[in-house]
C-alpha cells in the first residue's frame, strides 16, 4: 500500500507547479495560488503516507521523480515547452533512477 501512496503523492507533486504556473496570468492569479497551496498539501500527506513503511531517500527520489517527469510532460503538452532530446534524454534517466530504486527496494 505504501507504494500505492508514493505514486499518487508523485502525481499530486504534478499539480503545484502547474497551480503556480496558472497564478501567472493576472485573472487567475489566486485560483492558482490555492491549487498549488492544496496539491502541495495533498502530495505532502500521501508522502508522509508513503514513508511509514519505504525509506526515506528512497520515497523522496521517487516523488520528486514522479513530480519531474510528469511535471515536464505537462510543460510540453499543455504549455509548448520544447521537447528536445536533451530534455527527454534527461527525464527518461529520471525515469530508469525511479524504477531503478523501486527495483532495488
Amino acid at each position: 500500500m505504501a507504494w500505492i501512496y508514493l505514486i499518487i503523492a508523485g502525481l499530486l507533486e504534478i499539480g503545484w507547479p502547474v497551480g503556480l504556473k496558472m497564478s501567472q496570468e493576472g485573472e487567475n492569479r489566486w485560483l492558482g495560488i490555492a491549487i498549488a497551496v492544496a496539491f502541495m498539501v495533498a502530495s505532502g500527506f500521501m508522502l508522509w503516507l508513503a514513508q511509514r513503511d519505504i525509506s526515506m531517500g528512497t520515497s523522496y527520489a521517487v516523488w520528486t521523480g514522479i513530480g519531474a517527469a510528469g511535471t515536464f510532460l505537462v510543460g510540453i503538452l499543455f504549455y509548448n515547452d520544447a521537447a528536445t532530446f536533451g530534455r527527454i534524454a534527461g527525464v527518461l534517466m529520471i525515469i530508469s533512477g525511479v524504477i531503478t530504486l523501486k527495483i532495488s527496494h
